[in-house]
């Protein structure tokens, strides 16, 4: 571990980040964790616990939690960022004036942001300095998992293989191993298109359909989240890799899943308003397909599966009538 990266910042207090920030402390680091909410960092600084977002998981000594931006070390030499994308920039932008040392980012955030249709590593460029080192963190990697020491991989995407080899050191563990990929956008993008894909097999389980019918949504979801990285930079081997693949049958499946489990009341009758205001989760996927729609018609690229679940969230259609319409489109080639 490079002692740079001893005092280390993680930016958020969802599940996501709390797991990053416990198995850096458990590797021996400094963690200072900053949180949005004052009174809720100082109800985690006093408990030790994450009762909303990471339940029933004791956080170590050796990680701070304060809602201050005043209350961030001057030292930090690495940077976690675990912000949901509609939060991000906003988050970053209060933070700049502490985060001026020019210490590399490690992104965990999994989305595109709907007026720019940036990425979240994009996003960090942006409001903190286009120089700064910046990596994305992504894979199947339930916060739930992870933090129970449960074992785990996931890829780390970024340009410098200097930074990479180091952080791939400092997250790795016996419980939890990370492979360097130098295709940042295609990791980056992996981690936001898959979340979309998530509450389409979330409405196929509440709409009772079968094994067939998740099965062929993940497939042909596959196809199109690597049709359209690829159009945006990506490597299409990332797709099918733990970015890609990989996360998406664990968000697909899991009962962990915030997304999935939306696309499951949706697909029981619930309304999406009513889903979301009786969760403080924020279900990236709901945002992100407003992203994915908009960058699908500027590359010009086909992907029915998101549409259908553009229209079922934001334009009235019913679940049924999305599955239809994908049953009863034109018949195509497998592979052409």
């Amino acid at each position: 571990m490079g002692e740079r990266f001893e005092n280390i910042l993680v930016i958020g207090d969802g599940g996501w980040g709390t797991a990053l920030a416990v198995l850096l402390a458990e590797k021996g680091c400094r963690v200072h964790q900053w949180s949005a909410f004052p009174e809720y960092a100082k109800e985690m600084q006093r408990t030790r616990l994450n009762k909303k977002f990471l339940p029933g998981v004791k956080l170590p000594r050796k990680m701070r939690i304060s809602g201050l931006v005043e209350d961030i070390p001057r030292d930090i030499g690495l940077i976690v960022s675990a912000v949901p994308t509609l939060y991000l920039r906003a988050s970053l932008n209060k933070l700049a004036v502490a985060l001026n040392g020019g210490a590399p980012v490690v992104s965990g955030t999994k989305g595109i942001e709907n007026s720019t249709l940036l990425r979240a590593s994009q996003i960090i460029h942006e409001t903190l300095g286009a120089r700064r080192g910046v990596a994305v963190i992504s894979g199947p990697s339930h916060a739930e998992e992870v933090a129970r020491h449960l074992p785990t991989s996931v890829a780390l995407g970024g340009k410098n293989p200097g930074l990479l080899r180091a952080l791939q050191r400092l997250f790795s563990t016996d419980r939890f191993r990370v492979y360097t990929n130098s295709d940042i956008t295609g990791v980056d993008l992996g981690g936001a298109l898959k979340n979309v894909i998530a509450i389409a097999g979330g409405m196929s389980d509440g709409l009772g359909y079968g094994d067939n019918s998740k099965s062929a949504l993940l497939t042909r979801g596959l196809v199109e989240i690597a049709r359209l990285g690829v159009k945006m930079g990506g490597r299409r081997q990332t797709f099918f890799g733990l970015a890609g693949l990989g996360d998406l049958m664990t968000t697909c499946f899991s009962r962990h899943s915030r997304n999935r489990a939306v696309g499951e009341s949706i697909g029981r009758g619930k309304r999406l308003d009513k889903i979301l205001s009786d969760s403080e989760m924020v279900p990236e996927g709901v945002w992100t397909v407003r992203s994915v729609v908009d960058l699908a018609r500027k590359y010009r690229v086909e992907m029915p599966i998101t549409e259908q679940v553009y229209k079922v969230l934001f334009e009235g259609l019913k679940p049924e009538e999305g599955v239809h319409k994908l049953m009863t489109r034109k018949f195509k080639s497998e592979s052409g």
